[in-house]
């Protein structure tokens, strides 16, 4: 999946000059494609991620669409600051792109384990969210991310599903039980052996979610509505991942919250409270976003 997102943004830079992309001095024997294609839009910044996040927002601000690239626990939880304050706030067209999400460099120990990450990126607003499961669901997040000038998330495996087709609202089916079944079972990203083993076991319909946020919801409620049980396997915590995501738009429960956005005026916290209480009320928010 990481060679084939290279390769890919390769092939589209080569018609859109405002493809960028900066590496944290990670990706070697990937990364080169662009590297040598590209030299005057590539760039190493080093073993310092949040320079690289501050120096991809100010390029980005001249008109560039910019990819940073390194491992996931670096380029978000390291970065959390700079991604908000640089590049959300501003709206700006960064994708930060990670590779080693979840347990992948789990013989390096919880320094290098990032499972916190889906949770950060999606409180950020205005961020959306992608997790490929394969090689063609690369292409198309790659594709959907360049169609929106707006920051966004791609956490990348490595081989991903043997699986080429991919559904427009996100949610694709991989497999489908040898017998009518009222059960499901949503995996993230690459997660494959171990959840072909447990849809066997539950003889349950497998799918896969490439999009995290913004969600279809109505989509979403009218697929799960066919089931009776609905699983999420995913490698990140129990809080705030795809599992949260998933709960929030299916929730028949409402809430007003703080949109997905930043307060556009400074004030008081009480006048803060209460603005955020009658925009809620007025458009009719659920808080989903």
């Amino acid at each position: 999946m990481r060679n084939t997102f290279v390769n890919y943004l390769t092939e589209l830079a080569a018609s859109d000059p405002r493809i960028f992309f900066i590496t944290g001095d990670l990706g070697f024997s990937v990364i080169e494609p662009f590297r040598d294609t590209f030299p005057d839009r590539f760039l190493n910044a080093g073993v310092a991620e949040q320079n690289m996040t501050a120096l991809a927002a100010g390029i980005a601000r001249e008109g560039y669409r910019v990819f940073t690239y390194s491992i996931a626990n670096f380029t978000t939880l390291r970065c959390m600051e700079q991604i908000r304050n640089d590049v959300c706030y501003h709206k700006l067209p960064v994708c930060v792109v990670s590779v080693g999400g979840g347990f992948m460099y789990g013989n390096l120990g919880p320094t290098h384990h990032a499972t916190e990450d889906i949770a950060m990126m999606r409180a950020l607003p205005g961020m959306r969210v992608f997790a490929p499961f394969s090689k063609a669901s690369t292409r198309c997040a790659v594709d959907e991310i360049l169609a929106h000038e707006k920051p966004a998330y791609l956490r990348l495996g490595r081989e991903g599903l043997p699986y080429d087709q991919v559904s427009d609202n996100g949610l694709t089916l991989i497999r489908k039980s040898a017998h009518p079944s009222a059960k499901a079972i949503i995996s993230l990203g690459q997660l494959g052996e171990d959840v072909a083993r447990k849809v066997e076991q539950e003889q349950a319909d497998w799918y896969a979610l490439c999009r995290i946020k913004p969600l279809d919801v109505p989509a979403l409620r009218a697929w799960a509505a066919g089931y009776e049980q609905i699983t999420v396997i995913e490698d990140h915590q129990g809080h705030g991942g795809l599992h949260s995501a998933l709960s929030e738009a299916l929730s028949p429960l409402g809430s007003l919250a703080i949109q997905d956005r930043f307060s556009p005026e400074i004030a008081k916290e009480t006048e803060q409270r209460l603005r955020m209480i009658q925009e809620g009320a007025t458009d009719g928010t659920d808080g989903r976003g």
